[in-house]
């Protein structure tokens, strides 16, 4: 047996003129989750109370609705869709999920046995509706305090506090065929929240479920006044901590909560207050400022002062004194503060290294040494080569000076007297005249 859609739409006064019978429902009342469809024949007449769908019968599913069909206490068929369809016994169960999607097909497979009368005709029929729209006008309200923990971040703020909430909060029928099978069952016509414990207890799960969702909207730094803005985080929360006992067990979700008002105790507030003031004055500008202010205030005080102002003004000098600390030291403070922090000094050049001592020698080990043997490995101070020496002092080799390059002077020459033989001791810088014989030396006593 299954439905076979018919038409788009459904059009309750030309339905009778077309088919022998057919079931609908009228618009079910937000607080009716489950009714009972109604059975029509041909002539108009109501067959409620007749459980038997004669094959070929119409459906009539509308907007909101979602219809199954109990036979013998079992589900066969399952219509999410809207729609006309036609009851067709002799096709095999279907299943039009609509909004519901893979969902409903899950657990109508899950809840569907294979059912067969053997040719006979079945001996119960029963179509009912479910009202999926959001079941509105839930209201709650917190009895007693529920604990909420205040994190402030930027103050280093973690206490925990209590609040008082109130509002309301809608329900959808989420998977009708679990709702049907847990709790509606085969009404004889309609399932009304009202009537049944099933909303008082729902009251007392969503109260219960407050605190871990609190917990966990805590944990963003929400505070307790701003959570009337934060109700799309409270229901996701909510949904978590009501999973198994909402969701799992009986196909119900939540769909959105409301909250008119939070209020915490004045103690709890006034400790909140404290510990923002605290943190405020960490800054030496808001100290100072709120210092100010207390002393301004407190010499209007004493200027009001019935035993003589006077007095008042010497024992607020003698507790300003005993503070040891003033407003301007920390309007100082905060000037200091404020202030751009100074560039670092650029780093120093590292200083030229020494230049080696004139007399110095470096050893075939690499050792730098002054002495006559080196202090690395103890080998003594090379012979210096043969060579000239530069008016800059530096001995060389060659035809230049290595270090200021000045040219290699000419050989100074050797002199002996050209009259009598005599010959200076330094006979490159003979005296002008032989002391010998007289005679002048010049060109002529140059030795050849």
């Amino acid at each position: 047996m299954g439905l076979i859609r018919a038409l788009a739409g459904a059009v309750s006064n030309t339905l009778k003129d077309q088919w022998l019978e057919y079931f609908y429902c009228e618009s079910i009342p937000s607080d009716v989750l489950m009714v009972k469809g109604k059975h029509m024949n041909k002539k108009g007449g109501n067959k409620g109370n007749d459980n038997v769908i004669t094959n070929g019968s119409t459906i009539v599913v509308a907007d909101g609705q979602c219809m199954i069909i109990v036979e013998q206490g079992r589900i066969m068929e399952i219509c999410a869709e809207p729609g006309a369809y036609t009851y067709d016994i002799g096709s095999q169960p279907s299943v039009f999920s609509g909004k519901f999607g893979a969902g409903l097909v899950a657990s109508f497979k899950q809840f569907w046995d294979d059912f067969k009368h053997g040719g006979e005709k079945a001996v119960d029929q029963r179509v009912y509706y479910f009202n999926t729209k959001d079941i509105m006008g839930n209201r709650f309200g917190t009895q007693n305090p529920v604990p909420f923990r205040v994190v402030d971040n930027n103050i280093g703020l973690d206490i925990d506090v209590t609040v008082r909430c109130n509002g309301e909060y809608m329900f959808t029928i989420e998977d009708p065929i679990l709702f049907y099978s847990r709790i509606a069952g085969n009404v004889a016509d309609e399932f009304r929240l009202s009537d049944s414990p099933l909303q008082q207890q729902m009251k007392s799960e969503f109260l219960d479920a407050l605190q871990p969702a609190f917990a966990k909207i805590s944990e963003l730094g929400v505070r307790p006044s701003a959570l009337p803005g934060k109700t799309v985080e409270l229901k996701d929360a909510m949904n978590v901590a009501l999973k198994d006992e909402w969701v799992a067990n009986r196909g119900i979700k939540l769909s959105k909560i409301t909250i008119n008002s939070v209020t915490i105790p004045k103690e709890d507030e006034q400790m909140i207050k404290q510990a923002q003031l605290a943190a405020i004055n960490r800054n030496p500008n808001m100290a100072a400022a709120t210092m100010v202010t207390a002393q301004a205030q407190a010499m209007q005080d004493a200027a009001k002062n019935t035993n003589g102002a006077m007095n008042a003004f010497m024992g607020m000098g003698m507790a300003q004194n005993a503070g040891g600390i003033n407003a301007g030291q920390l309007f100082a403070m905060g000037q200091q503060q404020a202030a751009p922090t100074p560039a670092p000094p650029p780093a120093a050049e590292p200083a030229p290294a020494a230049a080696p001592a004139a007399d110095s020698w470096t050893c075939s080990c690499g050792q730098t040494n002054t002495g006559k043997f080196c202090m690395s490995c103890g080998n003594a101070k090379p012979a210096p080569a043969a060579g000239w020496t530069c008016s800059c002092g530096t001995v060389n080799q060659g035809k230049f000076c290595m270090n200021c390059g000045s040219k290699k002077p000419a050989d100074a020459p050797l002199y002996r007297c050209d009259k009598c033989g005599w010959t200076p001791e330094d006979p490159k810088n003979p005296p002008k005249f032989c002391p010998e014989c007289g005679d002048v030396f010049d060109e002529n006593d140059v030795q050849a």
